[in-house]
Formats: structure tokens, C-alpha cells, sequence
């Protein structure tokens, strides 16, 4: 292996994969690979040994430790790929319908509802609302963009969608 990774030592190369080629091909015909799958994880772990030869630390591992650890990670990746196919982006199944006219004018009231009940809000309340439900943060990420406790920010949160809940939508204070 040392002359592998020295030199580029072909010869030597050509000795290893003489060596292991069948073994690791043998190997992969028994965790389930078809015959051409074998032949062509065993060539790829052989490609990946000589391309890696110099990272190869025989204190580490052996030799053959090594190369089938390198099959089995290559083997491991083709399952996943086998479990996760590609997406087509094409298929019927994932467009969309479009919105129809009646929802579009609801999602402009709704919208338009929520900037007047926010509008009764405290500056605080408000800005503590935009951060958390327009920006997607946090409570700890306001407190922390804030500079407030993350108490006073829960606070704030808290009396604010009671309000909203009271002005929006009609419904009273709920108790305490």
C-alpha cells in the first residue's frame, strides 16, 4: 500500500486489485448487490483506494479493513438512493391549483384585518408581533435582536395576541 500512495506505483495497484477486486465483489453479492452492482462497487472502491491511497493510515486499520469500509459507505449510499428517488418536478401531482378569485380576495381582507388589529396594538406589542410572525423569529432571537429579557418579550407576546384575539375576532379577554 505504501508504494500505492508513494509512488503511484501501478504495478503495486494492480497487485491490491488483483487481491481484493474479487473479495470485495464477493462481499457486495452477499449484502443483497446484483452481479453487475458487485463488479462496479468493487471497481469504485478499488478507483476510490488508489485516488486515496496517501490518505490510508495502516496504524489505523488494515488494508482490507479499509477498502470494505470504503464498499460498504459506497453500498449504503446506492440503498439510499434506491429509498429516495428523484423527484420529477414535472409530475401532475405536485402543481398546484391555482387560487381562485374568491380566495385571493379573502387572503387580501384577512391580511388587511390583521395590519388594522396589529395597528391596535403598543409599538412594543406590534413590533414584537412583525418579528416573530413576518420574520419567522423566535422569542429568544427578539430578546436577543431586542437587547429585552426574554421574559419581557414573552410578556409582550402574550398581551399582544390577547388583544388581537380580543379586536379581531370579537372574543373577550380570556381569564388569567
Amino acid at each position: 500500500m505504501k508504494a500505492v500512495a508513494d509512488h503511484g506505483d501501478r504495478a503495486a495497484f494492480a497487485n491490491l486489485f488483483q487481491h481484493f477486486a474479487p473479495r470485495l465483489k464477493a462481499c457486495m453479492l452477499r449484502l443483497g448487490a446484483t452481479n453487475a452492482l458487485a463488479e462496479e462497487l468493487a471497481q469504485e472502491t478499488m478507483l476510490i483506494m488508489w485516488r486515496r491511497a496517501k490518505s490510508y493510515n495502516p496504524e489505523a486499520a488494515a488494508v482490507s479493513t479499509w477498502l470494505f469500509t470504503i464498499a460498504r459507505n459506497k453500498r449504503i449510499d446506492g440503498v439510499r438512493k434506491q429509498k429516495r428517488p428523484e423527484i420529477d418536478l414535472n409530475d401532475p401531482t405536485f402543481t398546484t391549483d391555482p387560487e381562485r378569485p374568491d380566495q385571493i380576495l379573502n387572503r387580501v381582507q384577512e391580511a388587511e384585518q390583521v395590519r388594522e388589529a396589529i395597528k391596535t396594538l403598543s409599538d412594543e406589542q406590534a413590533e414584537t408581533i412583525r418579528m416573530s410572525f413576518y420574520e419567522g423569529l423566535t422569542q429568544a432571537e427578539i430578546a436577543e435582536r431586542t437587547g429585552l429579557p426574554l421574559g419581557t418579550v414573552k410578556s409582550r407576546m402574550r398581551l399582544a395576541l390577547r388583544r388581537l384575539r380580543k379586536n379581531w375576532r370579537g372574543e373577550e379577554d380570556p381569564p388569567e
